[in-house]
């Protein structure tokens, strides 16, 4: 499938179904959990799916995403050992998608990079690390409006350290950018919200809370304005509509109409994301 995340769900007896949960509230929980593998695999392509608690789950689901990471869905009263029965059920289902994505891995990431491209707004900045000594400070000379714009990083520029740093300016970026695109189109929709989060999560672009929260993923900023904007529409209209029902999408659709064909981008949308965000190796 391309690297696109792939998912399996209980109780179906065809083909693995394809879906991507964007959208939706948070999970209850989520917690580790470690598969004994007696295959004498490498521990890079060991089986140690996230299993997640999730209120909207109806059924049991496993997900097997492009960077091999596996993720077990589970409604709120499933019980461990029916988790446990499902996942060894869909064991050789994993494994062979877990296999593919390992094999599709794209190269190893160059870092520090020597460009940050801001896919949403069309910026483009150049990282100039100036070294020195003392904790690591980035600085922006000129500013995003800038025709050059650069980011100067000083200081000790460990890997790890410059990954959280790069990682902690993306969220002050995103959430200047955001922001306001947000309450451009809620009053486009004539919707009331009442805040946006900024988030870095690994499988989920954005949420709309019952109280009106809209949590964004700040890995928006590496998509297109325009899949941008369709999943800003999309959560504004759980404001109004708490489910995914005919008048949903009716509503979604009135307000953007190619949105089907934004949807299928922004499934494909992690591999635009820089490793860093998520990654300190």
């Amino acid at each position: 499938m391309n690297g696109d995340d792939k998912e399996k769900y209980g109780g179906s007896g065809g083909d693995p179904q394809c879906q991507f949960d964007f959208f939706g509230g948070a999970a209850d929980a989520i917690a580790p959990t470690a598969l004994s593998d007696s295959s004498g695999c490498p521990e890079e392509s060991r089986l140690q799916p996230v299993v997640r608690i999730s209120r909207r789950a109806r059924r049991l689901s496993v997900r097997v995403f492009p960077d091999a990471r596996v993720e077990v869905v589970v409604p709120p009263r499933a019980r461990p050992r029916e988790v446990e029965h499902f996942i060894a059920a869909q064991r050789e289902w994993i494994e062979s998608k877990r296999t593919q994505a390992l094999a599709n891995r794209p190269a190893p990431e160059v870092f520090p990079p020597a460009f940050i491209d801001f896919a949403m707004t069309g910026e483009r900045w150049r990282v100039h690390v100036a070294g020195g000594s003392g904790p690591l400070r980035i600085t922006e000379p000129g500013g995003p409006a800038d025709a050059d714009r650069i980011l100067v990083i000083r200081g000790e520029a460990k890997p790890i350290a410059l990954r959280r740093a790069l990682r902690a300016w993306s969220m002050r970026a995103a959430r200047e950018r955001l922001e306001p695109r947000v309450a451009a189109l809620a009053a486009s929709l004539g919707v009331r919200y009442a805040r946006v989060s900024i988030r870095r999560q690994r499988s989920r672009w954005g949420s709309c809370s019952v109280r009106g929260t809209i949590s964004l993923n700040v890995c928006l900023l590496f998509q297109r304005a325009s899949v941008v904007d369709y999943l800003i529409v999309h959560e504004l209209t759980h404001v109004k509509h708490m489910n995914h029902s005919i008048r949903f999408w009716q509503a979604v659709e009135a307000a953007c109409a190619d949105w089907r064909a934004l949807d299928r981008e922004l499934l494909r949308g992690w591999r635009t994301v820089p490793r860093w965000m998520f990654s300190d190796h």
